[in-house]
């Protein structure tokens, strides 16, 4: 499945609330462990996981990504097919800067129709996790959803900072819930719920279509957490991966949103070498 998947990796996020870090570069290029930028995480993933053709979209303060970009990620056969190529905003749909990120994506679907894909991945550059993308491929391929996402285990204190699922027995999304101020916990464990990853894997036809019907609606955000996810799910077409070790513990992730969690994820990585 890897040779018919596209990634998207959305790298265009303002950062207010990591600045000053964020003063003059987007998030995903923010500095990490020395010479890194957290971008490196998700196209590490994506190297191992043998996916090799890739946009990532940019948009406020790009320079200092691009630069990296271009100086630090030289390892692609352009002639065999493979690509890393950045993609700010481009005016195809209208005068406009990308309006969340599901617009960003629509803005961008000449692309899709240019490499037709089967599956595109749609990833955030700004989280620090190891993931093999290939077992949401697998399960995806095994589940027929429209959408399949990845999903982590986080503790119920900082979890209104992100999307919170209910999943049924075989795995499907019965519930979701973008930011809520009273997160619903997982059922017996009254300290921990289930949180959207922001990893996202769509059959392209669904997603064209899903992206088409959305921007017509004059009151969406165009976002997928807030938009996308909710009406698939309503649907019954969304399947949650679940992230775990090899032990099948939940798995390290962390999304780099404030400079708390930027300390944080900085003190993992030093106590775990």
């Amino acid at each position: 499945m890897t040779r018919g998947t596209l990634t998207l990796i959305l790298a265009g996020g303002q950062g207010e609330r990591l600045h000053p870090l964020t003063k003059d570069r987007s998030k995903p290029a923010v500095p990490f462990g020395s010479s890194y930028r957290i971008i490196d995480f998700t196209l590490s993933n994506c190297i191992n996981s043998g996916l090799r053709q890739i946009y990532v979209l940019t948009q406020y303060k790009s320079f200092s990504l691009d630069q990296h970009l271009q100086r630090g990620w030289t390892i692609f056969s352009y002639e065999a097919g493979e690509f890393l190529y950045r993609i700010p905003p481009q005016h195809r749909v209208g005068q406009k800067w990308y309006e969340g990120t599901a617009d960003a994506v629509y803005q961008n679907i000449y692309l899709l129709e240019r490499r037709k894909p089967e599956w595109v991945l749609i990833l955030s550059g700004d989280h620090v996790y190891r993931m093999d993308y290939e077992r949401l491929l697998g399960f995806h391929a095994d589940h027929g959803g429209c959408l399949s996402l990845g999903a982590c285990v986080v503790p119920k204190a900082g979890a209104d900072q992100f999307g919170v699922l209910a999943v049924d027995a075989k795995g499907k999304v019965v519930d979701f819930v973008e930011k809520p101020a009273d997160p619903p916990t997982i059922p017996g464990d009254p300290d921990h719920c289930l949180v959207n990853m922001g990893v996202y894997l769509f059959d392209t036809a669904d997603l064209v279509r899903e992206l088409c019907s959305d921007v017509r609606r004059s009151e969406s955000h165009h976002d997928f957490g807030k938009d996308i996810i909710p009406s698939l799910v309503a649907e019954g077409q969304v399947y949650a991966h679940q992230f775990r070790d090899a032990d099948g513990k939940p798995a390290y992730w962390r999304d780099i949103g404030t400079i708390d969690s930027y300390y944080e994820a900085t003190m993992d990585l030093v106590s775990r070498k």
